[in-house]
């Protein structure tokens, strides 16, 4: 056996433990990375647009993560041969009913919230009320804080209002209705800040 190799074989068992002793171990594969990060608090994957469009007319709805209200994506079906009225009318009972929903798994492991129970419904303008007037089973000032800040920053953001930041609510005839606006405010502290109303009805 040559001289040179017989020096190369007598080094291969120092290198082995030279990177023994530095810690290293070449035929050590690392299998265990720690826990798998956590979901970042009030953030949510992008659904598939497709996917939404096939469930119906993409909608948000204000949910409570943390101590504010996020919009988040659902799907409504949309009415049609309907009046303006009636149309508004099932779109905020549409999202009245995904506000009353329990979120999803994701969402509640992402933080989300709703404090919007089931059972209340929508109905239109009693006589003399303005024309968007939406009308709940149960009064709008029985409702807790979060839950009025949930609807009105909801609807107000809808087809079920006229798009300027506010929307036209009362509970049961002969309530008077109340226009409520949905502010900056309300998105941050919906708990503390309740929406700012002025009478709405006429006359």
């Amino acid at each position: 056996m040559k001289r040179g190799r017989v020096r190369r074989l007598l080094a291969l068992p120092l290198l082995a433990g030279l990177l023994t002793g530095c810690g290293i171990r070449a035929t050590e594969v690392p299998t265990d990375f720690g826990p798998a990060p956590s979901r970042v608090r009030c953030s949510l994957a992008e659904p598939e647009v497709t996917t939404q469009t096939a469930r119906g007319v993409p909608v948000q709805v204000f949910l409570l993560c943390g101590s504010s209200l996020v919009a988040v994506d659902r799907a409504l079906r949309a009415p049609d041969g309907t009046t303006d009225s009636g149309r508004r009318v099932l779109v905020a009972q549409g999202l009245l009913d995904e506000l009353a929903e329990s979120p999803s798994a994701a969402e509640k492991e992402a933080g989300y919230s709703t404090d919007v129970r089931g059972g209340t419904k929508v109905s239109g303008p009693a006589p003399g009320d303005p024309d968007d007037t939406l009308r709940l089973s149960t009064s709008p000032g029985a409702l807790t804080s979060y839950a009025l800040a949930q609807l009105v920053c909801t609807f107000s953001d809808s087809a079920a209002a006229e798009g300027d930041g506010s929307v036209v609510l009362g509970g049961p005839a002969p309530e008077r209705p109340r226009r409520y606006e949905c502010t900056d405010e309300v998105r941050s502290r919906p708990g503390s800040a309740q929406p700012p109303s002025t009478d709405a009805a006429n006359g």
